[in-house]
């Protein structure tokens, strides 16, 4: 008995054994015995199915072992061999993805069979997340584009996308499937080991039977070759064997149909009747509306218009050309009519046609002190001689007297009566000359209620409270701030992806801003630095940047949202690297604290960057919204949890948790790294400095107090 029929009979052991796992369907074991009877000759010659544009797209994530990622490339080796490969025949591409998706060749990109294999043979496992719908989103987009090498659509040449998949994806399928499938790609989705079957029936082409298949590991993988074989040599016409119901024609596909119109038609939302559309497809040349009949089409005119002699063009009716409208002044068309209009300075009278002049002064309610002049648009006062009209248009007064001569006032004059007076802005008061102005000192009198400081501005005496204090609600007394005269370098890393939205965005922005309120921000006290993150990091502002509660607030309320993807674990290493450096602000034996927020898992790895930063010293906070992981905010935050790791349901209650960040921030115990290593006599003198730097810090905190 030979090799091959060996591995038949193998073959057809294994489906046997699938079918009672209830993992495969009967088409497997059918199509495994049908392979039993092929010749010699038959298995060494390719079959000839029609030709196809085909795309594996293959996941390369880290739960699929090197010996099984093998498997995969041996499974798509296989089913090379059934193909026709060439630029008339079949054209392959092939994809892979992890957390991005890697183009390994586009359709394209091979002449022969035998250059596919080798770009197969020398693909590299990418080891990394599961992102199935960023997958099929980049197969639809990019790879079958007739630059990528897809044929156009108009050659009815079938377009297929296998997916092969070990896992639960780690975004959503459903809708980029459906799109795919809607834009004409037949999908088979095949899944190993414990995927979800309803993931891969959300991807696969209808029918599942036909489309959908589940193995028990990767060892089983090569027991959909017969399967496959049959499918992809197009052994069967499927418009043949099948009540497709297509009012005009069926066009056959591997597995499956779909039904196309006649030109001058269009495919109605059944997906089997036509609708007459001869007005899409005709340069029908109507002006206004192509209307589609049952054997052709029409033009026709817009309501107010006419079709023409040509009848393509339309021309407006004017009704007031007819010349029986009777208006007395104006008329003017409408779209089914005409109406009489009156020039300006008349009113049209009861019966629509005649005009009747306007006289705004008759009903006597003008109000005007001397005369009322009837004008063209309204009844405007006027004033006799000597006199002139005040600002409010009604009422006269006497020519001003202060236009008479020089008056000599410092800053304002007004005409009383006959003569001209000087009077001040607010704010100042008339010194006894009559002329001069002074300013007036709102705090002079002592019963501002300030309790620290009183400052005199233009219009009151306002209350100002020293360095290290916030004025009270009550606009007089000073309160401590929160942290009092707490010194630290702060970084703020907010999560800036999609999934927040604009307006969850504005909420931890305003969170930010709350808890800056709660610390003494100066070049002397607390810095504070902002990082946001989705696929990239971003410095918003650096520790050295601003020396206020108020510039850090401002430059917070100006950041912008990305909105892209997660990538919490770059964040923390950006953080670690670069934040707290000399260069961009940070200080030498000053305690060094980071809080990250987050509504959602990580798209790479926090553990690494986290352990350094906290083993260099710096306190994490964790602040998780919705989604956020609880296990990954744990690894990020310093211990205790407790005073660490805070999470909120949504980000409207993210306030009924910032008081206790807020409180922990402020009471925590500084953490320091040691800036040196005590290993020679240079090492001690920078370890010196650092001390030296650390007490400054706390006289400072002490002087405060």
């Amino acid at each position: 008995m030979s090799s091959q029929v060996l591995g038949v009979l193998c073959l057809l052991c294994c489906c046997e054994a699938a079918l009672l796992d209830r993992r495969l369907p009967r088409a497997i074991l059918a199509g495994a015995q049908n392979l039993t009877s092929a010749t010699n000759n038959s298995a060494e010659t390719p079959c000839r199915g029609v030709p196809l544009d085909f795309a594996f797209v293959i996941d390369s994530s880290r739960s699929i072992r090197p010996r099984d990622y093998e498997k995969v490339k041996a499974f798509i080796l296989d089913l090379l061999q059934f193909l026709e490969v060439g630029p008339d025949a079949t054209r392959v591409a092939l994809l892979q993805y992890g957390s991005v998706v890697q183009s390994e060749f586009p359709l394209n990109a091979h002449a022969s069979r035998a250059e596919v294999e080798r770009a197969v043979r020398a693909m590299q496992h990418l080891a990394s997340g599961t992102m199935t719908g960023l997958a099929l989103q980049y197969t639809v987009d990019t790879v079958f584009t007739e630059e990528q090498g897809a044929r156009p659509a108009a050659l009815l040449i079938p377009r297929i996308a296998m997916v092969v998949t070990d896992g639960r994806p780690q975004d959503t399928v459903e809708a980029v499937a459906a799109e795919a499938r809607r834009a004409g790609v037949q999908i088979f989705a095949i899944g190993v080991g414990r995927v979800d079957m309803k993931t891969l029936q959300a991807i696969g082409s209808q029918p599942h039977s036909e489309h959908v298949y589940l193995v028990a590991n990767f060892s089983r993988i090569q027991t959909l070759n017969a399967v496959f074989q049959s499918k992809l040599c197009g052994g069967s016409d499927m418009c043949e064997m099948t009540d497709h119901q297509c009012q005009h024609i069926c066009v056959s596909s591997p597995a499956s149909y779909r039904c196309k119109c006649r030109l001058g038609y269009t495919l109605n939302t059944d997906g089997k009747t036509c609708t007459a559309a001869f007005c899409a497809v005709t340069d029908h040349g109507c002006a206004h509306i192509c209307a589609d009949l049952a054997a052709g089409y029409e033009c026709r005119c817009r309501p107010g218009f006419q079709l023409n002699t040509d009848l393509r063009t339309c021309s407006r009716t004017d009704y007031c050309d007819l010349g029986n409208h009777g208006c007395e002044q104006d008329c003017v068309s409408t779209p089914e009519s005409y109406i009489c209009r009156c020039k300006k300075g008349y009113i049209l009278r009861l019966d629509g046609k005649t005009c009747s002049k306007v006289d705004h002064c008759g009903d006597g309610k003008h109000g005007c002190e001397h005369e009322a002049v009837n004008m063209e648009d309204s009844c405007v006062c006027k004033c006799r001689d000597g006199f002139k009209l005040r600002p409010n248009g009604k009422s006269c007064k006497r020519t001003d007297p202060c236009a008479a001569g020089p008056h000599g006032c410092e800053q304002e004059h007004l005409s009383t009566g006959d003569s001209c007076a000087c009077r001040c802005r607010k704010g100042y008061v008339l010194r006894p000359d009559g002329k001069t102005c002074k300013k007036v000192d709102h705090c002079a009198d002592g019963k501002h209620g300030c309790e620290q400081e009183a400052v005199n501005v233009e219009n009151a005496c306002v209350c100002k409270c020293r360095d290290g204090f916030t004025l009270g609600p009550d606009g007089k007394s000073c309160n401590k701030t929160e942290c009092g005269t707490a010194v630290m370098d702060l970084v703020f890393i907010i999560d800036g992806s999609k999934s927040l939205g604009p307006i969850n965005f504005e909420l931890v922005k305003g969170f930010v801003n709350a808890v800056v309120d709660s610390l003494d921000v100066s070049r002397n006290g607390t810095r504070v630095g902002l990082l946001q993150y989705s696929t990239k990091v971003r410095t918003e502002f650096t520790l050295g940047r601003y020396a206020s509660a108020r510039d850090v607030k401002e430059a917070v309320s100006r950041v912008q949202y990305m909105g892209r993807g997660s990538m919490t674990g770059m964040a923390l290493r950006h953080m670690f690297q670069t934040s707290f450096t000399a260069k961009e602000g940070a200080r030498l034996g000053v305690r060094r604290a980071t809080i990250v927020l987050t509504d959602g898992r990580s798209q790479d790895d926090v553990v690494e960057w986290a352990n350094k930063a906290k083993n260099a010293g710096v306190t994490m906070y964790a602040l998780g919204v919705g989604k956020a992981i609880e296990e990954e905010l744990k690894q990020i935050a310093s211990e205790p949890d407790a005073t660490h790791v805070f999470y909120a349901e949504n980000f409207d209650q993210m306030g009924e948790i910032t008081n206790r960040l807020k409180s922990g921030i402020c009471q925590d115990k500084p953490t320091y790294a040691d800036p040196c290593q005590c290993d020679n006599e240079l090492s001690l003198t920078c370890l010196l400095e650092a001390m030296t730097l650390r007490l400054e810090n706390l006289e400072r905190q002490l002087r405060h107090k």
